[in-house]
Order: C-alpha cells, then sequence, then structure tokens
C-alpha cells in the first residue's frame, strides 16, 4: 500500500514530503468571507502562495458551502476565465479548478488549467468523466453518492470512494489520474461534527487505495464546533488538523493559510513514518495495513478476488490482542484452551498455570473470526464465562463505533 506516483511533474507519494494546495476564492457567497479575492488580485495572490510554499493553486468561482446563494454555470465560467488568462504562463505552480460541470471543466483544460477538482465526484454531472478522459488530466474526487460530500462516517466514504474509483477507471481514466478527497466538512444538514472526527482519526484507513490522498479541513465548520469560533477565528484549529492529516497519511493539503500550513506539512512530514517495502529486481514485498474487514476486502478485491471469496476471507485479515482482567485461574485457563483450539494464542502468568494465584489477567491474540468462535464457545460455559463472551464482543465492536469513540 505505498503510493509514488507523479501529477503534472510533482512527485507524490509516501517518500515524498506533502504538498500545500492553496485556495484562490473568487466566490462572495464563500462561508470565509476573508478569503475572497478580486480577479485583479489573482496573479498577486497566486505569486505570494508559491514563494511561501504552495505547489498546487485551486480556483474556485462557485461557493459549495450548503447555505451560499446558487449562481449559473455562465457566471461561474466569467469569474474563472479572466484570472486563468492572468495566470497562465506566470505562476510556478500546478492549477487545479474547483467545478462540478463538463462543460466548466472544458474550458478551462483548453485555457491552461492542469487539473479539476470535482466535489461531486463525478455525481453531478456524468459526462465530467467523458471530460477528464478526454484530456487525460489528473482530477481530485471528493467522497459524494448523490449530494457532495453525503457519505456520513468512514465506512461510508471509502464505500463512496471505492464506487467513485470504478465509475472513472470505467469511463476511461487511468487510475493513476485520480485523487481521493474524503469530504470533510459539513456538505449537508445531516452531517455533524463526529463524521469529521471520525474522519480525521481514521484518515489512514484511506491508504487502502493506493492513490494521492487529499485533505481539506482549512477553517471548517467542525473546527469552529470544538473552539466555538468563526471561520475568521479558526486558522490554529486548522493548522493542528493538517498536521494530524499529513501524520496519517495525506499528500496534499488544501488551505486558505499557505505560509503556516507550509511549516505545520513540513514539520509532521518529517515526524511521519516511511512505509516499509523491500523491492529486489521484480519482486516487491511490503506491509498491507488494514483496521477493518471492509478495508481488507477492498485489498482483496484490487487483486481481482470475488465479492464472495473477500466477505469469507476478511475476518481473518484484522489481528487484534485483547487484554481480560481479573479473571480466576480457572476461567483463564479455560480461555487459553478455546483459543488455542481456534488457532489463536493467549499468555499468562505461570503461577496461573501452577494454580499459585486465584486471579490472573489474561492475554489473547486472534483474528476477528477466531475471536468470535472463541465468543461464541464462552457463551455455553459455566461461570462468568457467558458475561466475558459479551464483554469480547462488545470491547471489539467499540473499535470502530462512532458513538462509543465520541459521544461517551
Amino acid at each position: 500500500m505505498v503510493v509514488d506516483t507523479e501529477i503534472c511533474g510533482i512527485k507524490i507519494g509516501d517518500r515524498y514530503p506533502a504538498h500545500v494546495m492553496g485556495i484562490i476564492n473568487f466566490s462572495p457567497e464563500s462561508f470565509y468571507g476573508n478569503s475572497v479575492i478580486s480577479p485583479e488580485s489573482a496573479l498577486e495572490t497566486a505569486l505570494k502562495m508559491v514563494e511561501k510554499g504552495a505547489t498546487f493553486l485551486d480556483l474556485g468561482a462557485r461557493s459549495t458551502w450548503i447555505h451560499a446563494e446558487p449562481i449559473s454555470r455562465k457566471q461561474e465560467l466569467e469569474r474563472i476565465l479572466p484570472v486563468l488568462e492572468a495566470l497562465e504562463g506566470n505562476v510556478d505552480a500546478v492549477i487545479s479548478v474547483d467545478t462540478m460541470f463538463s462543460e466548466i471543466a472544458e474550458e478551462v483544460l483548453k485555457r491552461g488549467a492542469d487539473i479539476i477538482n470535482d466535489v461531486s465526484g463525478f455525481t453531478a454531472d456524468p459526462r465530467m468523466i467523458e471530460v477528464v478522459a478526454d484530456y487525460g488530466c489528473p482530477a481530485v474526487v471528493m467522497a459524494s453518492n448523490k449530494l457532495p460530500g453525503d457519505p456520513l462516517g468512514m465506512d461510508a466514504i471509502i464505500e463512496s470512494l471505492e464506487s467513485i474509483i470504478q465509475a472513472a477507471e470505467a469511463g476511461g481514466i487511468s487510475p493513476e489520474k485520480l485523487i481521493l478527497d474524503p469530504a470533510s466538512g459539513r456538505w449537508i444538514e445531516e452531517k455533524l461534527s463526529i463524521y469529521d472526527f471520525e474522519t480525521l482519526d481514521d484518515f489512514e484507513r484511506l491508504k487502502i487505495f493506493e492513490k494521492p490522498l487529499l485533505a481539506a479541513l482549512s477553517r471548517k465548520s467542525f473546527i469552529g464546533d470544538v473552539l466555538g469560533k468563526s471561520a475568521t477565528e479558526r486558522l490554529y484549529g486548522s493548522l493542528a488538523a493538517a498536521a494530524i492529516a499529513v501524520y496519517k497519511g495525506a499528500h496534499i493539503v488544501r488551505t486558505h493559510d499557505v505560509p503556516e500550513t507550509a511549516d505545520v506539512v513540513k514539520l509532521s512530514g518529517a515526524i511521519r513514518s516511511r512505509p516499509s517495502v523491500v523491492k529486489e529486481g521484480r519482486y516487491e514485498v511490503s506491509v498491507v495495513e488494514v483496521k477493518t474487514p471492509q478495508d481488507a476486502a477492498i485489498a482483496m478485491r484490487k487483486l481481482g478476488v470475488t465479492t464472495t471469496g473477500s466477505k469469507v476471507m476478511q475476518n481473518k485479515s484484522i489481528h487484534l490482542m485483547l487484554k481480560i482482567r481479573n479473571l480466576t485461574t480457572t476461567e483463564a485457563l479455560i480461555i487459553k484452551q478455546e483459543i488455542l483450539a481456534r488457532g489463536g494464542d493467549a499468555a499468562l502468568t505461570r503461577n496461573a498455570v501452577s494454580h499459585e494465584t486465584e486471579i490472573t489477567d489474561v492475554l489473547i491474540m486472534g483474528t476477528l473470526l477466531q475471536f468470535e468462535r472463541l465468543a461464541r464457545k464462552l457463551e455455553g460455559q459455566a461461570r462468568s464465562l457467558p458475561l466475558i463472551a459479551e464483554m469480547i464482543r462488545e470491547c471489539i465492536a467499540n473499535r470502530n463505533d462512532l458513538e462509543y469513540r465520541y459521544l461517551r
């Protein structure tokens, strides 16, 4: 699961420093009014961002804020074209245009844009896939189903991105051209801040797709919900979120605040560990880290494993170690015997094995499948073992339970 690619001549991947994408906003309807600039100052703004560390610039003429007044496609195009004309040939950066519509994408690609950033993930305009494929340009696709950013929780985000990738590749877009955005922020009313906390906490799960990852966190509402501050006061919260995202695997950070974010990205990237990969001739060995059965199934399907086969094997792919405390020696020895019988393992003090202690802790190791089979067996045992079975199931479930993690 190692990303190592090139986007418009820029190296992107787990072995390279993360990049900063500066936001250049021409939409007065934006949620962050201080970010809006005039077309006349676009070149000056772009040059300053590049000087301060931006390697990508994202131009936006339509606000995607849920409370923004809508504008026509004609207005969007009239706002963006003069800016592209001013920047073309004058700025040493990759130019991205934030749009959901194919006719706008086609026009901006003709006039020097390098990347299309579609927050609808190709769902708002089905012809967008055709345009991106025809031009062979990279595209940022945001997790979306019926509306931009509508998946709730990381499982739904991953399912959405997998579907978008399949549709894009079926439509002729090269796999190496896609950049993934997990849709942080309140894109729909139902999307509460806890979903964004989960997305950031589990950001590394997106590595399963082996594609460049973009984190668009700058001054978003979930930051304001934690800090109790307006968009104009969310700089430090944005920087904290950016640091976490890069540490967890983001390759590009989209931001309103380039100089500050560039420093944070550089430091977080220096701390982040590099993937373990060994190459020799045509052979390669790498560590595949998965946190959930869903992610394991995706890794298998990417190899060509059938959907049925991946479902059969997915619970065998997640290995855990659980600690159970204050068992009687007899209970601990029964648990050890039963997990060993199912292919797992257990560790406990030798004093318990020789019955020299009455109460002991035990470490049990196994796959999700082995733990489920253990719990099923313990349900029919005496003493407190049926209770322990229930606690094992609850403890494992809590690892990925949104309410448990953020509301308790």
